[in-house]
């Protein structure tokens, strides 16, 4: 595995993220583990923006504020589909 990036991927063990991906989805939870394929998340939402009159600012501001709506006890996402991912405390509302 990349070394730097496994020290980048490492910080975010054990915290909630939001996992911004290429697709229509986003997947927000607790990161536990990762592979070169896999990011494993617990506790975890699983959205299709496809099901959704939200865009995906507005419904992650909204899980800032009203929580997570868990619909996964666990998921593995792939990481080529992967744009970004940030903690979920880093998530600014303003």
């Amino acid at each position: 595995m990349d070394q730097p990036h496994a020290l980048l991927l490492d910080a975010l063990i054990g915290q909630v993220v939001v996992v911004d991906m290429a697709s229509t989805y986003v997947c927000l939870g607790t990161l536990v583990a990762y592979d070169r394929v896999f990011l494993e998340l617990v506790d975890a939402d699983l959205h299709d923006f496809r099901d959704s009159k939200k865009n995906r600012e507005t419904y992650v501001f909204d899980s800032v504020r009203f929580g997570i709506r868990r619909n996964r006890a666990r998921v593995l996402v792939r990481r080529d589909e992967m744009v970004a991912i940030t903690r979920f405390a880093d998530i600014s509302e303003s």
